[in-house]
């Protein structure tokens, strides 16, 4: 599991520094950098279930706000989100940005699943 960990926090931190040339950096910047600590510490052994699950819970409410759009991407066909943005495609950065919420909603809960197994003396 710290290999597992530790190779997530080296993926965030990767993708922290890709989004320095996005129109809203400081967003993504912090919410990527802060997924790379909580899954190093992890790594570390420094196992934070309250930081986890409020994680999560930020992370819920983001997808949430970011839903409707997505939901009205899929009902329109679910046009191409690989190209660049451009005013007349705003879907573009909204789903891209929805997507990124599923994946650190999605390492959150494996942070907090997987140190409860540790904790409790799984393995």
């Amino acid at each position: 599991m710290k290999i597992t960990n530790g190779i997530l926090a080296i993926l965030f931190l990767i993708f922290a520094l890709l989004q320095l040339n996005d129109p809203d950096p400081w967003i993504w910047v912090g919410i990527y950098g802060a997924v790379a600590l909580v899954c190093g510490a992890t790594a570390l052994g420094r196992y934070a279930p309250k930081v986890i699950l409020a994680g999560i819970l930020f992370t819920m409410f983001g997808i949430g706000w970011y839903l409707p759009d997505f939901i009205n991407w899929l009902q329109t066909g679910m046009d191409s989100i690989t190209d660049s943005m451009k005013a007349e495609s705003p879907h573009i950065e909204l789903v891209r940005e929805c997507l990124g919420l599923v994946l650190v909603l999605a390492t959150l809960i494996w942070l907090y699943w997987s140190g409860n197994r540790s904790s409790n003396g799984g393995s």
